[in-house]
């Protein structure tokens, strides 16, 4: 009695009454298999019986008493999971599939906590380690936990028909946002949606430009716009602004009130009540700012894997990426920012989302005669370009010629000065077209506006 007491937790009745509910209910299956695995079952006997009802759902066989006792006997575990008489047992130990679903959520439970136990037995080890990193063994005591919630933590090779299943099954549905996060993510510029398709998840931007050309001003324009437009969430870690800079710049540009009056705080009545305005509307997006000056790839990823538990993220933007901390000891700088561009991948695989990386451009810019930013300008660049589904470079002319020199050199044909007009440069797709799109800066709002004549893109790499 002792040792039954000492025994994980599971609940052999459920996984029973769930398996008979299965035998006299095919569709009944269709009720579980989104959530529950074969390694989710306590008794050995039932995760075989539930694999091979499993197995059966996906070759679209019907599931009955004689197809999975087949399907037993071809993978030879029929003796091992009792014969036919075991599955004759667990018919009769149910008289209806109605709460199949109930069943399937008590052996999930169960499973949870067994491995929650698991984990805990883990986090304990990493402490009597007593290792020297602190913050390696926090992150490695979360990373733990992390893979208790997330139950598609690991992954397995899937075959193409699976994959396809799942795009027709997507491709065309209204997505239920609170529950399942945005399908697509738009920038809200629609050329460059027309550009790129909008922000696809677990794709690695990298938005890089000079210093003062707009690259941190379009990123938090994205974000700003995504929150409240798209209602998605976003996390953004700041290592250059503090979060009270950037929320007055978001509300600059949300109130289109002026960023030095909304700075200092002084405004008349007219803009008091824009600003009040915007104010509510910032206050119900969901923005999460992370404003810490100098923090490692392992601090990041680890903050945004706990907020997307706790919130669902869409969007992780990360400004900039020449201030992260690599982890670990590295011989040059080069290869330490290839460390981190490579933690910035894995991280936008993992929850699925979009990561945009801020990033300067080296002096090299400067030094050309034109000064229209291409890959080999990425500072420090290392595998930059190499791990970046998309690169997106920002370019000003109005920053390199005057305005006296413009007029003199574009006197004869009247061009007007190019004044905070932008090309937003798509330099890199790995999965579309390359193009530009002309922007306007709109300086006394620090916000970027779309001009009318929309994107012009070249063709597919």
């Amino acid at each position: 009695m002792v040792e039954q007491s000492k025994l994980p937790p599971h609940d052999v009745e459920a996984e029973e009454a769930l398996l008979g509910s299965l035998l006299i209910d095919p569709d009944a299956i269709l009720k579980v298999v989104s959530f529950l695995k074969a390694e989710d079952f306590f008794d050995e006997l039932n995760a075989s019986v539930y694999g091979a009802c499993a197995n059966l759902y996906r070759r679209s066989e019907a599931i009955n008493q004689i197809t999975v006792a087949h399907e037993l006997m071809r993978l030879g575990l029929l003796e091992h999971s009792g014969g036919a008489s075991n599955l004759n047992r667990l018919i009769g130990s149910v008289p209806t599939s109605l709460h199949a679903e109930f069943y399937g959520r008590i052996v999930e439970r169960m499973s949870l906590m067994r491995k929650l136990i698991v984990a805990g037995r883990r986090i304990a080890a990493i402490g009597y380690e007593a290792g020297s990193d602190t913050d390696e063994s926090l992150s490695q005591a979360e990373e733990a936990l992390f893979k208790v919630r997330s139950r598609d933590s690991t992954r397995d090779f899937v075959s193409i028909r699976d994959v396809l299943d799942g795009y027709f099954n997507d491709a065309g549905r209204v997505v239920d946002e609170a529950s399942e996060g945005l399908a697509s993510l738009k920038t809200s510029f629609p050329g460059l949606d027309g550009l790129l398709g909008g922000l696809q998840r677990s794709d690695l931007i990298i938005l890089a430009a000079r210093p003062s050309i707009g690259k941190t001003t379009l990123a938090l324009d994205i974000a700003r716009r995504a929150a409240v437009e798209q209602k998605a969430c976003v996390a953004l870690f700041s290592l250059e602004m503090s979060a009270e800079s950037v929320v007055q710049r978001m509300l600059s540009a949300e109130s289109d009130v002026d960023f030095w009056q909304v700075r200092i705080g002084k405004f008349f009545e007219r803009e008091e009540r824009k600003i009040m305005d915007a104010a509510g509307v910032l206050s119900d997006a969901s923005i999460y700012i992370d404003d810490t000056p100098q923090v490692g790839t392992m601090s990041v990823r680890s903050k945004a894997k706990r907020l997307d538990f706790e919130r669902r993220l869409d969007l992780v933007i990360v400004d900039y990426l020449q201030l992260i901390e690599g982890e670990g000891r590295r011989e040059t700088r080069v290869q330490e920012l290839s460390q981190i561009t490579r933690s910035l991948k894995l991280l936008a695989r993992e929850l699925n989302v979009p990561v945009i990386a801020v990033s300067q451009l080296s002096r090299a810019v400067e030094w050309r005669a034109s000064h229209v930013p291409q890959l080999a300008d990425l500072r420090e660049s290392g595998t930059i370009e190499q791990d970046a589904d998309i690169v997106l470079f920002i370019y000003r002319e109005d920053k390199y010629v005057s305005e006296e020199e413009w007029n003199r050199l574009h006197d004869i044909m009247g061009e007007p000065y190019p004044r905070g007009i932008a090309d937003v440069i798509v330099a890199k797709h790995r999965n579309g077209p390359l193009g530009q799109v002309k922007m306007q800066f709109v300086d006394r709002v620090v916000r970027f506006d779309q001009l009318g004549q929309g994107a012009t893109s070249s063709s597919m790499i």
